[in-house]
């Protein structure tokens, strides 16, 4: 019998907070039984095992990003729109650092198509249509912007810019304007 108040929604919103506070890679079923005060095996009544947890957290921060970015992107165009959407991504990683790592969990193709990556990319296109890039070039080029969104999160948020001037904005700065000015004179 499932124990009341338990939900999968609640579970996965419990799984994300617990991402963020020690890290996506420590999220467990273990842990998250403790946080609620129940058996591991309470938990499936809701959940299969922590690899659909995990997967429910992805998806959760996948929206939660889409919404955020999607938001950030509301009447912008050019590099305004480049700028707005790169900082959502910056911000999401500071703001939800476990949950921004579970962005990157590998989901089953189902479950990718079903997702709001979908969304990301898409508006990471519709920001490129804006330079004029469409085919492969598009593609080649939303596949350079979410290495450099994700490399720079992930290295940032490892303390990577902390030890050395300038001080990591002024890099982040310079890399968006660097961006900008690549894609206005992308090679066709």
């Amino acid at each position: 019998m499932p124990r009341v108040g338990l939900t999968s929604e609640r579970l996965v919103r419990a799984g994300a907070e617990l991402a963020d506070e020690v890290g996506f890679d420590q999220v467990t079923a273990s842990e998250l039984a403790r946080r609620f005060d129940v058996k591991v095996a309470s938990l499936y009544s809701h959940l299969k095992n922590t690899q659909e947890l995990k997967t429910g957290i992805a998806l959760l921060a996948l929206d939660e990003l889409a919404e955020r970015a999607s938001d950030a992107l509301a009447g912008r165009a050019g590099k305004d729109a480049l700028v707005a959407f790169a900082n959502s991504y910056r911000d999401y990683s500071r703001d939800h650092p476990g949950r921004y790592a579970a962005t990157q969990f590998r989901l089953d193709a189902e479950a990718a198509a079903a997702s709001a990556g979908v969304k990301h990319a898409q508006m990471m296109r519709a920001i490129l249509r804006g330079y004029d890039l469409s085919g492969d070039e598009q593609t080649h080029a939303v596949r350079l912007l979410g290495s450099v969104f994700h490399g720079y999160a992930s290295l940032e948020a490892a303390g990577g810019f902390s030890h050395s001037a300038p001080d990591s904005q002024t890099s982040w700065t310079a890399i968006l304007d660097t961006l900008d000015a690549l894609l206005q004179n992308w090679p066709r």
